[in-house]
């Protein structure tokens, strides 16, 4: 099994924290909650920020692991960050869009959420060519 940088590993996590502060912030959080159904207020009654949160960095640090394994050691920038937007945008955002497709789910939601993941991925993909 190759080595994967931890400290890539743990930098694409935390760009893919910064990123989802500033896509579900700034950028799309009013379209997201609209395209979700939900108020502001609804969504931070019903959240646990510790749970949210914690898992949610678990969860990325085995992404940006498992990408850091796909990827392997020292990986030529072109290809890292091109291997990243291929995954975030051909792996998850196509599986996204087909459960949300038979979901009924508005196409808006489709964009936003696959954007992420897309630009979550190149991140990863830039951390590991610099960090790798």
């Amino acid at each position: 099994m190759p080595a994967v940088s931890l400290s890539a590993t743990l930098i694409a996590t935390l760009l893919g924290f910064v990123l989802g502060a500033m896509w579900y912030g700034p950028l799309f959080g009013q379209r997201w909650m609209t395209a979700v159904g939900r108020s502001r207020d609804e969504i931070q009654q019903n959240a646990s920020p510790v749970k949210t949160y914690g898992t949610t960095f678990v969860l990325g640090l085995i992404a940006s692991y498992v990408f850091g394994l796909y990827l392997g050691p020292n990986p030529g920038r072109a290809f890292a960050v091109t291997a990243g937007a291929a995954a975030g945008v051909c792996w998850v955002a196509t599986s996204l869009a087909t459960t949300y497709l038979f979901e009924g789910r508005p196409f808006a939601l489709i964009a936003i959420n696959g954007g992420y993941h897309a630009a979550r991925f190149t991140l990863m993909g830039l951390a590991f060519a610099l960090l790798g």
